[in-house]
C-alpha cells in the first residue's frame, strides 16, 4: 500500500508535528489537504515555513474542528484522515478546561462522525503519553491505567474513548496513535527542549530558567513521530479502536537533558529553578517511558534518529531562528 495519489486530510497541519507529517505525505506523493485553525493574521502556522515547492502542492484550508458542518464538508472525498488538531498547552488547561473539552473531545467527535458518514478508509487520531499520568510501572504499555492528571490529559482520554467507541459501535476504521514526548525544529517554547535551547543560545538570557529537573521523559525526534503516523495510516497489522504507543523506548531525566544541551550549545549559564514553571503537585507526571512493542510489531516502525542527533538538529534550527530574528530586528531599526 502507498500514499501515492491518495487524498489525505491533515487537521492541525499548522502545528509542530502536523507540519512535519504534511511534508512527509507530500514527499510520498499524497494529495494533501492541510487544515490550519482560522485566524485573522493570514497565517497558516508552521506551514508558512516549509519549502515553497512543498507548500504549493497543498490544498490549504482554514477552519475550526469544533464546527461539525464544516468538518463534514472538509472530510468528504478523502481516503485518509490524520487528526492532530488539539489544544495541547498543559498550563493553559488549568485556566480554561472547558475550551479543552470543546476542542479535544467535541472536535474529535466531529471528525469521527464525519469519517463515519463519508466512509473514510482510515482515520488516525492523535493521543498522548500524558493520558497515562505518572507511571505506575515502566516501561509503559497500552494496558497501563489512564489517569487524568491535568484537564488536558483528561480531555485526551475522553477523545481516545470516543474513538474506541466509534470503532466498536459503528465500525469506523480508526487507529489511536499515542506518541510520547516529541521534539525537534518548529516546536514551541512551551516544550522543555525548546525553552532550554533558546535560553542557552539567546544572549539576552543570563540564566536558564526551568521547572522540575528530576522528571523522566521518553523523547522521540519529530521525523520519527511523523513516520509513525505514516505507518499507522497504512499498516495492515493494526486493530481499529486500539491505542498504540510510539516512543523511543529510552528514558532521560530533565537534568541530564539540560547537561546535554549545555554541552551542544557550549553554554555555561547557570540553571535556576523557576517556581512558575512547576505544575501543581498532584498534576506533575513524574516519569514516562514507552513500551512500543505492539506498534513495532503491527507496523514495523522504529525510530531512526538518536537523541544526540536530534538535539544537534534542533540546536542548529534554533541558531538559525535566533539569527533570523536578529537580522529582522536590525532591519526594522534601520527602516
Amino acid at each position: 500500500m502507498t500514499y501515492l495519489g491518495a487524498k489525505v486530510l491533515v487537521t492541525g497541519a499548522d502545528g509542530f508535528i502536523g507540519s512535519h507529517l504534511t511534508e512527509h505525505l507530500v514527499s510520498a506523493g499524497a494529495d494533501v489537504t492541510a487544515l490550519a485553525q482560522y485566524n485573522s493574521f493570514d497565517s497558516h502556522g508552521w506551514l508558512d515555513d516549509i519549502p515553497q515547492t512543498t507548500r504549493q502542492k497543498l490544498n490549504l484550508v482554514r477552519g475550526d474542528i469544533r464546527d461539525a458542518a464544516f468538518v463534514s464538508r472538509l472530510v468528504q472525498g478523502h481516503h485518509y484522515v490524520f487528526h492532530l488538531a488539539a489544544l495541547i498547552a498543559i498550563p493553559y488547561s488549568y485556566l480554561a478546561p472547558q475550551s479543552y473539552v470543546e476542542t479535544n473531545v467535541l472536535g474529535t467527535l466531529n471528525i469521527l462522525e464525519a469519517a463515519r458518514q463519508h466512509g473514510i478508509e482510515r482515520l488516525v487520531v492523535t493521543s498522548t503519553s500524558e493520558v497515562y499520568g505518572t507511571a505506575m510501572k515502566m516501561p509503559i504499555d497500552e494496558s497501563h491505567p489512564l489517569q487524568g492528571q491535568s484537564p488536558y490529559s483528561a480531555s485526551k482520554i475522553g477523545a481516545d474513548m470516543m474513538a474506541e467507541a466509534f470503532a466498536r459501535s459503528f465500525g469506523v476504521p480508526v487507529v489511536i496513535l499515542r506518541p510520547f514526548n516529541t521534539f525537534g525544529p518548529r516546536q514551541s517554547e512551551r516544550a522543555i527542549i525548546g525553552t532550554i535551547i533558546r535560553q542557552a543560545l539567546d544572549p539576552e538570557c543570563g540564566a536558564i530558567m526551568v521547572g522540575d529537573t528530576t522528571t523522566v521523559r521518553d523523547l522521540t525526534f519529530v521525523t520519527d513521530t511523523a513516520a509513525a503516523f505514516m505507518a499507522a495510516g497504512l499498516a495492515d497489522g493494526v486493530e481499529y479502536g486500539h491505542a498504540y504507543n510510539a516512543g523511543s523506548q529510552r528514558a532521560i531525566t530533565i537534568g541530564d537533558l539540560i547537561d546535554n544541551i549545555l554541552e551542544l550549545t557550549s553554554s555555561h549559564k547557570p540553571v535556576l529553578r523557576d517556581e512558575k514553571r512547576l505544575r501543581p503537585t498532584n498534576s506533575e507526571v513524574r516519569a514516562l517511558l514507552a513500551d512500543s512493542t505492539r506498534f513495532v510489531r503491527a507496523t514495523g516502525w522504529t525510530p531512526k534518529v538518536t537523541l544526540r542527533e536530534g538535539l544537534e538538529r534542533t540546536v542548529n534550527w534554533w541558531r538559525g531562528r535566533l539569527s533570523t530574528k536578529k537580522i529582522r530586528q536590525q532591519t526594522d531599526f534601520i527602516t
